[in-house]
């Protein structure tokens, strides 16, 4: 538990401090794409917006999972708060990027004139605050689906800064109307495939679909190996949380049942599956041998 907790408690400061950044220059964003009417700059804040919900959502779900439930009722505690946050998450990305083309096309017919100075200016202020926010998560986001999900915002709209910038650039050097509009689709269709990884993650997690590293038929070929057993049944792997991998399983053994669940603990172990319940039955399942752990 040290570690883990030591490791909830340096996230908790870094997405504090990143929310804060991410709010400052979405106001900044939202102020100047409504003054100069920039279709680009508009859908760079609305992907800061998510990114600013995203590390909010992710910060409580982190605060939820470390301190858990005194409820009887749940006794896996807040540990699933994160993936449906993660939920919540892709589906503002799409929900923005699905708004961002519908807008664009409105624009195809007669682009407005777009002042380009203005878009580039924010855009470096925009690119250098994701920057400094992606380095607060990215040490995080691989144990976290709640900070993966915010850090992949984050570089999402990183992306979306660089093309603003582009666009402001085109726009000061050749005045051509329909940079701000360009950008602002490209950047909608690169976020969508990745808003929809980001669901599917979440989603075999809920549906508790076992994990995709591990060989469920080459873990009960693996367990059946264990000198004394002579059948698995009931074995079923799925994933709490991100890296918290669940298993339990019955093998049917007449030999020694300790020695039976020592060498089953060392087959689950080696795969990472070292939270998991195995109950060892005699044949006739109406023996004495029955023995767990």
């Amino acid at each position: 538990m040290g570690a883990g907790h030591n490791h909830t408690s340096r996230m908790i400061p870094r997405m504090v401090m990143a929310a804060a950044i991410l709010a400052t220059f979405f106001a900044v964003e939202l102020t100047t794409s409504l003054w100069i009417n920039s279709m680009a700059l508009l859908a760079d804040a609305g992907h800061m917006l998510t990114d600013v919900v995203a590390v909010f959502m992710g910060l409580t779900a982190v605060i939820l999972a470390r301190r858990g439930s005194s409820s009887p009722a749940r006794t896996y505690g807040w540990h699933r708060a994160e993936v449906f946050t993660a939920v919540a998450n892709a589906a503002l990305l799409v929900g923005v990027a699905l708004f961002i083309l519908y807008e664009a096309a409105q624009r195809l017919s007669e682009a407005p004139s777009i002042p380009g100075v203005p878009m580039i200016v924010v855009a470096l202020a925009g690119l250098a605050a994701n920057l400094v926010v992606a380095l607060l998560l990215r040490s995080h986001s691989s144990g976290s689906l709640a900070v993966k999900g915010a850090y992949m915002e984050v570089i999402a709209d990183t992306v979306g800064s660089l093309g603003v910038l582009i666009a402001g650039v085109v726009t000061v050097t050749t005045h051509w109307p329909y940079a701000d509009v360009v950008v602002a689709v490209l950047v909608a269709l690169w976020v969508l495939p990745r808003a929809i990884s980001l669901a599917r993650d979440a989603l075999r997690i809920l549906s508790e679909s076992s994990p995709a590293h591990i060989d469920v038929e080459e873990l009960r070929s693996a367990l059946g190996a264990v000198a004394g057993v002579t059948e698995v049944h009931d074995l079923h792997v799925w994933t709490l949380s991100p890296g918290k991998d669940v298993c339990t399983a019955h093998l049917t053994s007449a030999g020694d049942s300790a020695r039976v669940l020592q060498d089953a603990r060392a087959v689950l172990s080696a795969r990472g599956l070292d939270h998991a319940t195995v109950q060892v039955e005699c044949p006739d399942r109406d023996g004495d041998c029955t023995d767990s752990f």
